[in-house]
């Protein structure tokens, strides 16, 4: 598979599910391009937009084994990874996979549950494999965690520790509609005379993993490599951040800017899909100073105001990895 039919695919997926979820076609474009990358995306915003069917709608699209686990206070890591039983039968402990063995995890309110908890999403998340009882269990692919988190409510929470925020390639956002396509959503709602929408899928899992690995034939020229180093090399020089971005906030940002070059049907990354990417890529990878905390200054804008400083390359060269000469 070709990155031009990636792009006809994907756009194909976001259509359907833009039936459901009205607007946000940008926000919809960043969790599939991070889908695409192979990578997890967390969620982040206010009760009641979407979140949820968001991850739900891109699972029945994409064809995909789906598992939702509500994260609370009480929750253990073995209701994550799974546990052994003991079998009267066969006088032996047999292994009960978890929800976590699926293709699609939805990890509702993450931050409602002890980092203990939260921790067992690790080896999963970035090795593709649990270890229980010292016995590791392989992770089928395709594997995918879509997070939510709400922002604004601390009571009952337990923030997410940075190392495991880093393991999220992308952090999305959605914000509240418009007013048109509030009443476009009440339309569809009252139209279709019932609560739940089922939409059928556009590809299958095999699929998706094919499209995953036509994303390795996305070329990335030199001065676009360079762009992304320079970015994220910024982050950590800029005045009001204390920590920046690490080297694998790069790795994010390359793979999320070949997925969105994927998904407009080229084979070559510019410097537009860079900056498209880099507040979702970058911002949650960012330590603030304690003093542009309290006055919550957004990571977000810190990346954009970085993207506008950074000079953008322009280069028609091809890039020398590929063994063709410039």
């Amino acid at each position: 598979m070709d990155p031009a039919e990636v792009g006809r695919r994907a756009g194909e997926v976001l259509d359907r599910v833009n039936t459901v979820v009205v607007g946000k076609r940008e926000a919809l474009e960043l969790v599939l391009a991070g889908i695409l990358a192979g990578g997890h995306v967390l969620l982040e915003d206010f009760p009641g937009l979407a979140k949820t069917l968001t991850a739900r709608c891109f699972a029945q699209t994409l064809g995909l084994d789906f598992t939702r686990l509500q994260f609370t206070p009480d929750l253990l890591p073995a209701d994550v990874t799974g546990s052994y039983l003991y079998n009267q039968r066969d006088g032996d402990f047999v292994f009960r996979p978890g929800p976590v063995f699926t293709d699609l995890l939805l990890a509702d309110e993450i931050n409602r549950t002890p980092p203990k908890t939260q921790a067992a999403l690790l080896e999963a998340m970035q090795e593709r494999q649990v270890s229980v009882e010292g016995v590791t269990h392989e992770l089928r692919a395709p594997f995918h965690v879509l997070a939510t988190a709400n922002p604004i409510e601390y009571e009952g929470t337990y923030p997410l520790p940075e190392a495991q925020l880093d393991r999220f390639l992308l952090r999305v956002s959605f914000g509240y509609p418009s007013a048109q396509e509030e009443q476009t959503m009440l339309r569809r709602r009252m139209a279709r005379r019932a609560e739940e929408t089922v939409l059928q899928p556009v590809v299958d899992a095999a699929t998706l993993t094919e499209m995953q690995r036509a994303l390795e034939d996305v070329a990335v020229e030199d001065s676009v490599g360079r762009y992304i180093v320079e970015l994220v090399a910024a982050t950590r020089e800029h005045p009001q951040v204390q920590v920046g971005a690490s080297p694998r906030g790069s790795l994010a940002l390359l793979l999320t800017a070949r997925a969105r070059a994927a998904l407009a049907g080229r084979d070559y990354v510019v410097p537009e899909d860079v900056k498209q990417a880099a507040p979702a890529a970058l911002s949650h990878r960012l330590s603030l100073r304690p003093e542009v905390w309290l006055r919550r200054v957004d990571p977000a804008a810190i990346v954009e105001e970085i993207c506008a400083r950074v000079p953008v390359p322009a280069s028609d060269r091809l890039p020398t990895y590929t063994g063709t000469p410039s």
